[in-house]
């Protein structure tokens, strides 16, 4: 799932990937949103929200979305910089090197929170969050070819939109069956990456409002293991192919 293979990627292999990082994503934006009253990973709106603050003249709102939004696209850009890298050197796991590095860092910020929490520090931790679901945007677009983009719901949606048009036109054009099954399996794709969204952002506020900043602490660590589970995965698959 967190693999770069050879091979084209299946669309099972996608569907997995959704079910795991579009879920953690929906998860993690509904405890921001518990426990500071925003979404981290919500661009669109926060884009659309800075031209209410240019004409209100609120500079601390408005400084503050700016470097939201530049926090989410500076950990999109980390990721692709890491996986662009790691795959010149051909080190196939390095996905997982990122999901890995992305649950510490995760796991730590809400320890931090639940030691010192302060309403005073939420914005710059909502700003790290916003770094962290670049990252866990870029990787799961990068590792799918585009075909899963766990916090970009928006887009997601409108890739449903058109593989369910395309999907509805095969039967008028007389498509190869060939051709309707691949619309087919690319919107079902979609519709799992858009429901894993959702699922995770209720548990996610269930989660959180019934464990708190523990919740947040065991979503870094879940993160962890499924990184360092692939990581494992793929260590035993090569053994055996050495062997």
């Amino acid at each position: 799932m967190l693999i770069k293979k050879k091979r084209v990627r299946s669309h099972t292999e996608d569907r997995y990937l959704a079910l795991v990082l579009a879920t953690t994503a929906g998860i993690l934006n509904a405890m921001a949103l518990g426990a500071f009253g925003f979404f981290p990973s919500h661009m669109t709106g926060n884009a659309s929200q800075i031209s209410s603050e240019v004409s209100s003249s609120d500079m601390n709102d408005l400084i503050f979305l700016a470097v939201l939004i530049t926090a989410f696209v500076i950990g999109s850009a980390s990721a692709r910089f890491v996986v662009d890298t790691g795959l010149k050197k051909k080190i196939r796991t390095v996905y997982c090197f990122i999901i890995l590095a992305e649950g510490v860092a995760l796991a730590l910020t809400s320890i931090f929170e639940m030691v010192r929490y302060s309403p005073h520090n939420n914005r710059e931790v909502l700003v790290l969050l916003g770094f962290l679901m670049g990252i866990h945007n870029s990787t799961s677009t990068q590792l799918s070819n585009g075909r899963v983009r766990s916090t970009h719901i928006t887009g997601t949606l409108t890739d449903a939109g058109i593989a369910l048009g395309s999907f509805l036109s095969s039967f008028i054009t007389r498509a190869a069956p060939d051709d309707r099954r691949l619309h087919k399996k690319q919107l079902n794709t979609h519709l799992t990456t858009v429901f894993s969204f959702l699922s995770g952002c209720i548990a996610g506020l269930l989660l959180f409002k019934e464990f708190g900043f523990n919740a947040m602490v065991m979503l870094g660590i879940f993160l962890v293991v499924v990184a360092i589970g692939s990581l494992v995965d793929t260590l035993r698959t090569a053994r055996k192919v050495l062997y």
